[in-house]
Order: structure tokens, then C-alpha cells, then sequence
């Protein structure tokens, strides 16, 4: 905004011509430039090719490296384990997850920051007005004399950076890249919440059934110490096989605290990760259910367009796109930066005359910002944003790596453990046989009551540890469907769900 003087005398030039056709080439021509010229690298993109077509793990136990089904994938732990219970908790914890509320907020500050740098393409408008009464000092001569006037002002200050060398439009494209990553960012908070709740939830059958599986241990070596102590009593029997008993009964009896303990943890967890306090699924979880069936066959798909769903990956590559395009924003800042600038507005000393033609002032002109001596900061700031765009390189290749070791573990643990659970059921039914021969040869006398103690002892920990290795299938089901990246059609349904802002589901 121009100021006058409230000293001077009204203008009385009264020339208000528009400017001729030739005074606009200084600004049409730097946009014609500004379409073509974007200074720094163009980001070419990143796909995840895995040299190895196939896995290395063995196709095992219901494996098979054929494409998933689309469905099953999408909402795993619906389609694979058809818990009505477990669904509806995954459901309440896409609603009450902290964590998930944070990754949504954090969206939406990525798309603010994404619009802010977009509003450095346009143009800028402000408006000013003043109203002031001013007395000069008289000690200034001439100058001033004490007198008093007023002074009145208003109009509209514009402008408008000029992007030459795409400064601007690179700063825009890492933003968007860091908006497309912070949703790949919610899109990973979702795949372990998904996984952390089936985990959490299979962890409280297991217990559930450990406890079932003990109690039912515990009832038979109670009946077999009362039968004993009704022997001893009646001199059948010596105190050692009473006390041998009793030994078995109380040694049994010892391990149902910690069992309830860890039922506990894993109820307590389940409530956080649904954002509850802990306790409050105790009446849903309080009765005894089984652990989730695992299907007969599961198709992991090939490497490549695994890991290609992977949010993990997604992130990675988006956030080597944004450091890509900051390297573009560094070296923009060693060319010149072209604006234009303009004013429009009524100045006067007398509010009489403040509406009048001849208050009007106007300026209009380019102007030219080039940063030529810093000590070499600038180049200095795009080597750092060149090393920086390095460590983004190299920290997606190692999540792709992480990430194919991820997969290749889940597989092995799904059919290693698959494998040692069918052992364990042969063993199973192999130990209540050896109990059973041994409690009848003991009635019979043939042998002595250490046999039956060690046998039933046998049983109780391999039942357990079948009941564990059940739960662990399943639980490997869900880090292998985790690995996979599987879930992307529930995520689009939490956009469209709760998100405040349309373009948030771009």
C-alpha cells in the first residue's frame, strides 16, 4: 500500500490510463516459462521386485502359492475363522482403537498441510483500511509546526510468486507423497490392531481350554488320591503311594494361577486395543468357547504381489517419493524467484473526500528476489536433501527385505507347527492309552503306583501343550494373513465410515 505524506497536497493529476499492451510482457512471459521448467529430479517410482518368483519356504500342510481369494484376504478373520464373537470385536476396535484414532487425525493434518502448499500457486489478497488524526512536532522547523491532521486509508494489497523454477509445485508433490503415506501409516496401524486383536483373542480360547483340559486332570487325581486314602486307611496301600498322590493332585492344582493369569493379561489387552477399560468384555469372554478352526488349505499368492500389498512397503515408497521431491524444493531456491504485486485503494486527509475519484491510488509491478551469496548454505541444504532421499532409498529396500523375512517365517511357523500338532495328537491318544494299561495293571497289582502317577502326570502335559499347539495354528494363521497385508476392502470401509472430509478416501 502506497502511504502519502498527510503534509502534502492532493494529487491533481488526474491520469488514470490503463497501462498499454506492452507493459504486460514482463509478466506474461514468466508464466509461459513457469509451465516447462521444474528444477530437480523426477521420481520414477519404486515397485518391490522380489528376484525369486516363488517362496522359499515349503508349501506344506494346506500351503499353496496360488492367488488368494480377493474376499478371504480382505477381512481374514471373517472369512478364515467364522467367529461371530471375534468379528464383532474386530469391529469395535476399528471403532474405539486410540491408536487408530490418532493415525486418522494425522491424515487429516497431512491433507492441511498438503492444501497449505497448494495455496502457494495462487495468488494472494489482503486487505488494510486506517483511520488516524497525527500532530507533527514543533521542534521539527518546516516539518512540522504542531499541526494536526488526519489521515484515512483503505484498499487491497495482491500478489502473486511467480513459480519459474517449480519450487512451489515440488514442495505440493512431497506433500501429497507424505499425505499418501500417512494413509499407507493408518493403513499399517489397522493391520496390526487387526492382528493384535485375533492374536489376543486366541490367546484367551487357548487359556480357556488349558484351564478346562486341567480341571478335568485335576478332578481324576483327586478321585485317584480320595480312592487311595480310603486303601491306606484300610491298610491296602503304604503312605508313600498316598503321598505320591497327593503330590500329583497339589503339583496339578499349582499351575492354575498362572494359567488365570495369563487369561487375564490377554482379556485386559483385548479391552485396550478396543479402547475399553480392562474388565469390561469380562461378561462377553467370561465363558469358556473354543479356539477358532483353521481352513484345510491357505494360497499366499508369489512374492511380488504380496509384498506389494504390504502397508508397510506402501509407506516406504511413498516417503522415498517426498524426499525426491524436497530435493526439487532445495534447488529451486538457487534460481530466482519472479512476483507480481499490486495495489488498489482511497487515500485522503478529509473524510469528506475519502469516497471521492480522486482518492483513488493504484500501483502494479514485478519484482525480483534472487538469493546470490549465502556462504554456500544452499547447495549445502540440497546435498542434505539428496543424503536424505539416499536413507529413504535404503530404508525401503530394508522393509522389503523385512518384510519377505516376515512372510518366509510366517509360512515355515504355520506348517512347522501344523505338523508338531499332529504329533501331538497321536501322542495324546498314545498317553490316556498308557494311562489307562497302567491304572489297570496297578488294580491288578502288577505294578507299583509310580507308574500310574508318571502316566497321568505324561498325559496332563501333553494334552497342554496339544491345546497350545492348537492355539499357536491359529495364532500363525493370523501373523501369516498379517504378513501378507491382507484387510485393504476394510480399510476403505473405515475411510468411508469416518472419515469428515471426502477427499480423505482418495
Amino acid at each position: 500500500m502506497i502511504i502519502m505524506q498527510t503534509d502534502q497536497a492532493k494529487n491533481p493529476r488526474k491520469d488514470h490510463k490503463i497501462p498499454g499492451p506492452f507493459y504486460w510482457i514482463p509478466f506474461i512471459l514468466p508464466l509461459l516459462l513457469g509451465s516447462c521448467v521444474m528444477v530437480g529430479p523426477d521420481y520414477q517410482g519404486m515397485e518391490p521386485h522380489p528376484a525369486q518368483q516363488k517362496w522359499q519356504a515349503e508349501m506344506e500342510k494346506g500351503l499353496n502359492q496360488t492367488r488368494p481369494d480377493k474376499d478371504n484376504l480382505a477381512s481374514w478373520w471373517k472369512e478364515v475363522f467364522d467367529d461371530p464373537l471375534l468379528v464383532e470385536l474386530q469391529k469395535r476396535a476399528a471403532e474405539g482403537n486410540l491408536d487408530l484414532n490418532a493415525s486418522l487425525s494425522r491424515i487429516r493434518e497431512a491433507r492441511s498441510r498438503m492444501g497449505m502448499s497448494r495455496a502457494s500457486l495462487f495468488p494472494g489478497l489482503d486487505a488494510q483500511g486506517a483511520a488516524k488524526r497525527r500532530r507533527s512536532s514543533e521542534n521539527m522547523g518546516t516539518q512540522g509546526g504542531g499541526e494536526i491532521n488526519n489521515y484515512y486509508n483503505a484498499g487491497f494489497d495482491a500478489t502473486w510468486e511467480l513459480d519459474i523454477f517449480g519450487g512451489t509445485r515440488r514442495s505440493v508433490q512431497a506433500a501429497r507423497a507424505e499425505l499418501q503415506a500417512t494413509r499407507a501409516g493408518l493403513k499399517d496401524v489397522l493391520t496390526t490392531l487387526m492382528a493384535d486383536v485375533a492374536l489376543n483373542y486366541i490367546q484367551v480360547r487357548t487359556y480357556q481350554q488349558r484351564l478346562q483340559i486341567l480341571r478335568s486332570n485335576i478332578e481324576t487325581l483327586k478321585q485317584t488320591y480320595e480312592l487311595n486314602k480310603s486303601s491306606y486307611q484300610s491298610g491296602i496301600i503304604d503312605e508313600l503311594a498316598l503321598q505320591q498322590s497327593l503330590r500329583n493332585l497339589e503339583e496339578s492344582r499349582s499351575r492354575t494361577p498362572r494359567i488365570k493369569t495369563g487369561l487375564k493379561a490377554a482379556k485386559h489387552r483385548l479391552c485396550v486395543l478396543l479402547g475399553l477399560e480392562p474388565g469390561q468384555l469380562e461378561s462377553e469372554l467370561d465363558n469358556a468357547g473354543p479356539i477358532p478352526d483353521i481352513p484345510s488349505q491357505v494360497a499366499v499368492g508369489i512374492p511380488a504381489e504380496s509384498l506389494r500389498r504390504r502397508p508397510d512397503i506402501q509407506k516406504a515408497e511413498r516417503k522415498l517419493a517426498a524426499q525426491t521431491a524436497k530435493i526439487g524444493v532445495a534447488t529451486a531456491k538457487l534460481y530466482p524467484r519472479f512476483n507480481l504485486a499490486g495495489s488498489i485503494g482511497l487515500e485522503s486527509i478529509d473524510s469528506g473526500d475519502f469516497l471521492g475519484p480522486d482518492s483513488r491510488i493504484w500501483s502494479v509491478g514485478p519484482g525480483i528476489n534472487w538469493r546470490i551469496f549465502h556462504a554456500g548454505s544452499l547447495r549445502m541444504n540440497i546435498r542434505v536433501k539428496t543424503e536424505q532421499q539416499k536413507q529413504a532409498l535404503v530404508q525401503y529396500k530394508s522393509t522389503v527385505l523385512r518384510a519377505r523375512e516376515e512372510v518366509e517365517n510366517a509360512l515355515t511357523a504355520y506348517a512347522k507347527e501344523k505338523i508338531r500338532l499332529r504329533d501331538l495328537k497321536n501322542s495324546v491318544a498314545a498317553a490316556k492309552r498308557t494311562e489307562e494299561l497302567a491304572r489297570d495293571r496297578y488294580q491288578s497289582g502288577l505294578v507299583d503306583f509310580y507308574k500310574v502317577l508318571e502316566s497321568q502326570r505324561s498325559l496332563l502335559s501333553i494334552q497342554d501343550k496339544r491345546v497350545q499347539s492348537k492355539g499357536e495354528v491359529a495364532a500363525n494363521l493370523v501373523r501369516l494373513y498379517k504378513a501378507l497385508g491382507g484387510g485393504w476392502k476394510f480399510y476403505d470401509q473405515l475411510l468411508e465410515k469416518r472419515s469428515t472430509n471426502p477427499k480423505d478416501k482418495e
